[in-house]
């Protein structure tokens, strides 16, 4: 079992550049985000195995959500065992979970990303390694299911993006609890792993048990290569979505008041809308069509928008006239103006759909404009 995992994280620091600290090239850093768990331990176990052989350096991070009462316990006594297996440094970061407008799962997950991150700017860390496994890919994808997800969401947890690896998601969980019993380590067992008042957990400990008893024990398997197919869909529609962004969209700029002030740097963005043309947007394929929608919303600091709320976007495209607007998500608007002489505007914004960043209430069409391919 442990050459197994071994071996699902050895293609992962293959991939890692030597740094360097001004006075020469250094191993790369690789930091484990462990929790304490079995999956996350025993990460940090096989980690801590390489690390000894001189191909990383290899430390850890534990982040204190302050969620449960001797969580500072647990974690301080990760961190010792973490420092006991050989790895160095180990930071222990403690961060305020504030569900606001998202449960308490998604903000203590925000939370803990946003301390992982900080982490491995400041060390310079080459890769953040995270204990995911099968099982808990299984358990993304029934998620996604349940919410009527779309093919992103579906694809589950990649394996790698932006610097943090998932090599785990090849082993089942029973795996890494063998991996913690042949290492001699004991870890700790989140009870909030099997609360039934995290959707989560009873999809963990009810859904996915009932699963395998129907339909047999291949479903968490069956669902993660469901994930990546989908994963691998995804990034190709991805690809092509970027691609039709970038081709189509247009974004004006504020012209310059003096009353207002210095003119704004570069640093400081002026931008309020994204156009895209209406004929072009209506040719492209509906897959393609609503991800550049999506990323019109994303573009003007908004919220990647629900499939109802692209929807209500796409109604915009078959009606004539003035039309909206439609409010998506994160404060972004769509709207379309049909030419009218009540209207100065632009003449190039005529025949667009129009995504304007809001503060509220839609704000009267700018005269003050000036377009920018």
């Amino acid at each position: 079992m442990v050459g197994k995992a071994r071996n699902l994280l050895r293609p992962v620091l293959q991939d890692l550049k030597p740094t360097s600290d001004g006075a020469g090239q250094v191993l790369p850093l690789v930091l484990v985000a462990c929790s304490g768990g079995p999956d996350s331990l025993a990460l940090a176990a096989v980690t801590a195995y390489f690390a000894r052989t001189g191909r990383i350096r290899a430390g850890a991070v534990v982040v204190d959500h302050q969620l449960q009462e001797a969580s500072a316990q647990v974690a301080e006594s990760t961190a010792e065992l973490l420092a006991g297996l050989g790895l160095a440094p180990v930071e222990v970061v403690r961060v305020s979970v504030r569900a606001e407008g998202s449960g308490p799962e998604a903000a203590a997950r925000e939370a803990r990303y946003a301390a992982l991150a900080e982490v491995r700017d400041r060390l310079h860390a080459s890769a953040v390694l995270l204990g995911h496994t099968l099982d808990d890919q299984a358990e993304s994808v029934l998620l996604g299911l349940a919410r009527g997800s779309g093919t992103r969401s579906l694809a589950g947890m990649p394996s790698r993006r932006d610097g943090y690896h998932r090599p785990f998601l090849g082993l089942r969980r029973e795996e890494t609890l063998a991996i913690c019993a042949a290492e001699g380590l004991q870890p700790w067992h989140d009870p909030t792993n099997t609360d039934p008042a995290f959707l989560r957990s009873r999809v963990r400990s009810r859904v996915l048990p009932f699963l395998e008893d129907e339909l047999g024990p291949g479903i968490a398997g069956s669902l993660a290569r469901s994930a990546a197919i989908l994963g691998q869909d995804a990034d190709y529609l991805d690809q092509l979505a970027d691609a039709e962004y970038a081709r189509l969209a247009e974004t004006p700029t504020l012209a310059h008041n003096p009353a207002a002030g210095p003119r704004q740097t570069p640093e400081t963005p002026t931008a309020e809308e994204v156009w895209l043309p209406l004929d072009e947007l209506r040719d492209l394929p509906a897959a393609l069509r609503q991800r550049v929608i999506a990323r019109a919303v994303v573009a003007l600091g908004g919220n990647q928008p629900s499939f109802e709320r692209l929807q209500g976007a796409e109604v915009l495209l078959q009606r004539g006239g003035s039309a909206g607007p439609v409010q998506l998500a994160g404060k972004v608007s769509a709207y379309r103006i049909a030419r009218s002489r009540t209207v100065p505007r632009d003449p190039s914004s005529y025949g667009k759909l129009v995504f304007r960043r809001t503060a509220g209430e839609l704000p009267a069409p700018r005269a003050d404009l000036q377009h920018r391919e």
